[in-house]
């Protein structure tokens, strides 16, 4: 099986600094992609909005989207769009790398549209899709749907997180303690567990956890 994730910045040409923006989402896979070492080729600019990686497996990618949607500032996000599929290069006289294309890409790219209808319908804090291409589908259906029933609950509780709680959230993913991140946060340490607890992020740690994926 294979595992591509296609990230598309949400609303970047309402951005104020698309500059500075990009910088941050670079900064940021830049940071949990030293954190958290489990693609097999990490999130990368192709063209326009859009960077793409590959996973060795769901839980892997599942995982990465979490910390990148803990760890981005506030005004800064992206979708994601999650393929399972064969994934592949079409060779280019402009590219060394040749160009990447596949059924894979093909079930992100679906994915993110499935995502970016739910945003304007029924759940507006939903960032995350899992697809399986058609060749796929019969082979991976339970693995995507208890997938994507994970996601929409996840993108609900961290959508309604300040950008402390996600902080905060995020090293208690990586087993920070609450003492340590209060010294960092320049809080009490029952102010933390105060914020952990009444923001649901507990459930998304333990979520994590169970994702069963060792850096």
């Amino acid at each position: 099986m294979t595992i591509v994730v296609t990230a598309d910045i949400i609303g970047s040409r309402r951005l104020a600094d698309r500059a500075a923006a990009q910088r941050a989402f670079d900064d940021t896979i830049a940071r949990v992609e030293r954190d958290f070492p489990v693609a097999t080729q990490g999130l990368r600019p192709t063209v326009g909005d859009e960077q793409q990686a590959v996973y060795p497996t769901l839980e892997a990618a599942l995982g990465v989207i979490l910390l990148l949607r803990l760890a981005l500032p506030d005004g800064v996000e992206f979708r994601y769009g999650i393929g399972i599929g064969d994934v592949g290069t079409v060779p280019s006289t402009a590219s060394a790398q040749g160009i990447a294309d596949g059924p894979g890409w093909w079930a992100a790219r679906s994915a993110i549209e499935h995502v970016e209808a739910l945003q304007r319908r029924t759940a507006p804090q939903a960032r995350s899709w899992v697809v399986a291409h058609e060749s796929e589908q019969e082979r991976y259906a339970d693995a995507v749907r208890w997938a994507n029933a994970y996601l929409l609950s996840r993108d609900e509780i961290v959508g309604a997180m300040s950008e402390r709680v996600r902080r905060l959230t995020y090293g208690r993913c990586l087993s920070r303690t609450q003492s340590d991140l209060a010294t960092t946060e320049g809080i009490t340490q029952s102010a933390v567990s105060q914020s952990l607890s009444t923001s649901g992020a507990a459930a998304v740690v333990e979520g994590f956890r169970l994702l069963g994926v060792a850096p």
